[in-house]
């Protein structure tokens, strides 16, 4: 399996410790991890790249998100690009483990406590458990594959809607179930 981490460039000063724990607590557990864009990384380096390498490494960013089995996410420091690395993983539907420490709580994103998104305290102490309950969760709520024919009217809306949301039909269609879960338990 492979797993997608990220954390804030910046924040690596104060927490390139944690990053590295908690890379190293996946990599001793079997999964390739997707990180030196993290750890190799420094901000004068970001600073410094012209538009043309920002733009295809972003395209790479997208692709490593698309093509991972679950994404891990440090977030104690704040940061606008995990931000989006985290919406872009919600958006697609995969698993998501949002980490952080002491009182930096991640705003956007501490009331996700459900599904395949779950956001956690941690300290080193407790990064191990946490993490292979996550990965317990999330190997235990397996998808089932549901296919069925539609009309093209339905295909072209999909085809539409997506493209206008930027997320997969599937993604929208499993919104729209939700809802309508969300809907009928109320």
């Amino acid at each position: 399996m492979t797993v997608y981490f990220t954390a804030s460039i910046a924040g690596k000063k104060e927490y390139c410790n944690n990053y590295l724990a908690i890379i190293g607590i996946l990599q001793r557990n079997g999964y390739k991890v997707i990180s030196d864009h993290i750890i190799k990384t420094t901000t004068e380096t970001i600073k410094k790249e012209e538009k043309e390498a920002r733009l295809k490494f972003h395209t790479q960013l997208e692709k490593w998100i698309k093509s991972c089995d679950f994404v891990v996410a440090e977030t104690s420091y704040p940061s606008i690009s995990v931000g989006y690395e985290i919406s872009l993983a919600i958006n697609l539907g995969k698993p998501l483990l949002i980490l952080y420490t002491g009182d930096n709580l991640p705003t956007l994103f501490i009331h996700y406590q459900e599904g395949a998104i779950i956001c956690k305290k941690y300290t080193l102490d407790n990064l191990i458990n946490i993490i292979a309950n996550f990965i317990k969760s999330i190997k235990n709520s397996a998808d089932v594959k549901f296919t069925f024919f539609i009309t093209k009217e339905m295909a072209n809306f999909l085809k539409k809607i997506s493209l206008k949301e930027r997320i997969s039909k599937s993604v929208y269609l499993r919104d729209l179930i939700q809802h309508e879960i969300k809907e009928a338990l109320t």
